[in-house]
Order: C-alpha cells, then structure tokens, then sequence
C-alpha cells in the first residue's frame, strides 16, 4: 500500500501556508515603551494558537484539493472453490442448433431448437453464478483468440462476458493450440492459491504439432493447472470420444480426426485431466454438476481494493482548524475589550 495524489502539482501551493507567520502592519500597536505594558501570558499563547490554526487550515486544504489516496491495498479472503478459466469456442460450429433429442440423435439432421452457445452459455452463468467463493475469468476464441474477462471473485463481468458471447456469428476456425497457450498464460505471475482448472467448452480439436504440444504440456505443469474439456457433439458425423477413449492407447492413425487427435494428447498430459462427451443439454448439465463437486477445495487468495481517496479526511481537519480559529480570534477580540 502506498500513498499517491490525483493532482500533485497543486502541492506547490503549500509554502502558502506560511503566510500566516508574517507580521501585518494592522498587528503593531504603537506604544512610547514596551515595559508600561502588563504581561499577556493568554495573549501570546493565543497568538500563536491562532496563527498554527491558520497554518493547518491551509495546508490541509492544499492536499485536499491535491486528492491524497492509498493505492494498492489487497484482502486475503478464504473461501471453498478454485481458480477457473472458462475457455469456451465462439466458432461457427457452435451456433448449430441442438436436435430435440441430443446433439447426435437425428443422423446429422439439425431441427428448431436452441443452439449449442446458447445452450452452453446458460449452464456456464448457472455454474458461474452458484460458485461465489471461485475466481473466475473468461476467454474466447475462433480463428483468433479473445481474452474477455481476468481473473477476479466478482463475477460480473465473468456473467456479462457469456451474455456478450451470444452476439452475432462466430468465425469458421478453431484454434485450439493458440487459445489453450492463451488460457495458460492467464495464470503465469499469480500466486497459487489452491486448485486451478482450464474449462475447455468446444465442438471441436485440433492436430497440434510437436512444439505447440510442449509449450502447452509444460505450462499446465509449471502452473499446475488442471484440465476439464467438455466436447459438445454435434452429430453423428462426429468422432463418439467417449467410445474411442478405451482405444486411445493404441498408436495414432494417419487420418485420424482433430477431435480425437486433441483427446488422444490431453490423455498423454502428466497434469490433472477430465473429459465429458455432450450429446445433448442434459449431458453438459450433469458435466458441469460433477466439476462443481470436484472443485470444492480450500481456496485462499489476496484481492486487491480499490484505491482509498482521503480527500475528506483533510477537508475535515481544515474544516475544524478554520472553527478553531474563529475561537481564537473571538478570544482574543474579547480580551482586547
């Protein structure tokens, strides 16, 4: 915590509040002899009671007006939950719209329905919004990478970022590789706190390639950060993951698709790893039901406060020198008297 000024240049203005040690000709009273006077004991102290008074008021008006404050105060709180980065797919895949009978159940026929972001945002502002104690963050991604809302325990804008997701259309491309470095990157000079997850919500995969897979497998274990990937299916067209994963420890075919390339590598990571296959809304529900009872551990973290403005605190004390003064100066009027 430190303490800092909106307006520092008018802290020039305070060898103004000197002014009230100068000797005004309207003080000098003209007497022959000095030693005829009676001793003014009361007078003197009030005197210099009077012209303090009048140092403070100014100078505490001066750096009121320069706006003093303290930046960079931070809370530790405690709670129950743990870090999440939502990494959610704004392709265009995802605005496919859901059959009534799951995503796979109509042989690649789609029919009225809601979409799969549609679909995946509300369960995702469910989850958000029941899990006050975690710190959430939110980014998105297509054919680029779009980080929306940083870590914080006030899910606002986590809420509002899932609201904005359903605008428009999304892009053709999936870029896994780019998003997931992204979403690792997000927790890279953040003290550990407790658990740590990456929520992949996506349609898709990726084939990524040999230095794209290191740099993705050495930051989940340098950050240690677990993963969730919820692969929404979107007919039965689609690679069945959920099917595939027994064979998964067999080598890797020629032809083999991005889905089941990008399953195959998170199965190889020596990190924390947690696959759900959604054929339909339900599906994804009880997805996100079984992470919410995983990820209840305890969770300690420093939140950082906005900056304090003491401006008032200042204006009080000139405020209560300036009444002071008035005091002093009816007193000495009266003793004059």
């Amino acid at each position: 915590m430190y303490i800092d000024f909106v307006h520092p240049w008018l802290l020039a203005l305070l060898p103004l509040a000197l002014l009230p040690l100068l000797r005004r000709r309207s003080d000098t009273l003209v007497f022959p002899a000095l030693a005829w006077l009676p001793p003014d004991p009361l007078g003197h102290r009030l005197g210099w009671l009077w012209r303090a008074c009048a140092i403070l008021a100014m100078a505490c008006t001066v750096i009121g007006l320069a706006s003093p404050g303290r930046s960079g105060a931070q809370l530790q709180r405690f709670g129950h939950g743990a870090e999440a980065l939502i990494l959610m797919d704004r392709s265009t895949s995802m605005d496919a719209i859901i059959p009534p009978k799951g995503l796979a159940g109509a042989a690649g026929g789609l029919s009225d329905g809601e979409s799969k972001n549609m679909v995946a945002r509300q369960l995702l502002t469910e989850f958000v919004t029941k899990r006050p104690d975690d710190r959430f963050a939110l980014t998105t991604f297509s054919t680029s990478v779009m980080p929306v809302a940083p870590f914080s325990d006030h899910n606002q804008a986590v809420l509002a970022g899932l609201a904005a997701a359903g605008i428009g259309r999304g892009l053709p491309n999936t870029n896994m590789g780019a998003a997931l470095q992204e979403a690792i990157s997000a927790f890279q000079r953040r003290s550990y706190s407790g658990s740590r997850i990456i929520l992949i919500v996506s349609d898709g995969g990726a084939k990524l390639d040999s230095a794209t897979q290191l740099r993705i497998r050495e930051g989940l274990a340098r950050n240690r950060i677990g993963l969730y990937f919820i692969y929404i299916r979107s007919n039965s067209i689609s690679p069945n993951l959920k099917e595939m994963s027994e064979d998964m420890a067999a080598p890797a075919a020629a032809h083999e698709s991005d889905e089941v390339a990008l399953h195959r590598f998170f199965l190889s990571l020596d990190t924390p790893y947690r696959f759900y296959q959604a054929d339909d809304a339900d599906a994804m529900a009880a997805a996100l039901a079984e992470i919410d009872r995983q990820q209840n551990l305890p969770l300690s973290f420093f939140e950082r406060m906005p900056r304090q403005d003491d401006s008032a605190t200042f204006f009080i004390a000139a405020l209560c020198a300036g009444a002071l003064l008035l005091a002093c100066r009816a007193l000495q009027l009266r003793s004059w008297t």
